[in-house]
């Protein structure tokens, strides 16, 4: 991977970072105001801005993601100028309230644009 590359990475880690520490600013500052998604909490319907997704901030002791660890397996970037796709399986594992652990998968795209000479994330499809 260049350096450019290394950074959206990077970022995409930082990302998933402030989602599983329900981190709300860290989230705000690396997102775009008018996010899209398509995701399972949307029952694969397309969401547009940043209010869907702080309800999951909001009831962060409910979050299914708060207190798990996080691996991105097999991450492909792809630089397209001032735009950039990244692929990866997510994966996460936790602890149940049974004491044992279980890892869960899912298939992310995130798309990142540079405005201001500031990458922003402006999209992502999990499924």
């Amino acid at each position: 991977m260049n350096t450019e590359q290394i950074e959206i990475l990077d970022l995409t880690k930082d990302l998933l970072h402030a989602i599983t520490q329900a981190d709300w600013a860290a989230y705000k500052e690396l997102c775009d105001d008018d996010l899209t998604a398509c995701e399972p909490e949307a029952h694969q319907h397309l969401v547009q801005g940043m209010e869907f997704h702080k309800h999951y901030f909001d009831m962060a002791d409910a979050s299914p993601y708060v207190g798990v660890t996080t691996t991105l397996s097999n991450p492909h970037v792809r630089m397209m100028g001032d735009a950039a796709v990244i692929v990866y399986v997510r994966l996460t594992q936790r602890i149940g309230a049974d004491g044992k652990s279980s890892t869960t998968a899912m298939q992310e795209t995130r798309v990142w644009q540079r405005v201001d000479g500031q990458w922003q994330h402006v999209h992502f499809h999990r499924s």
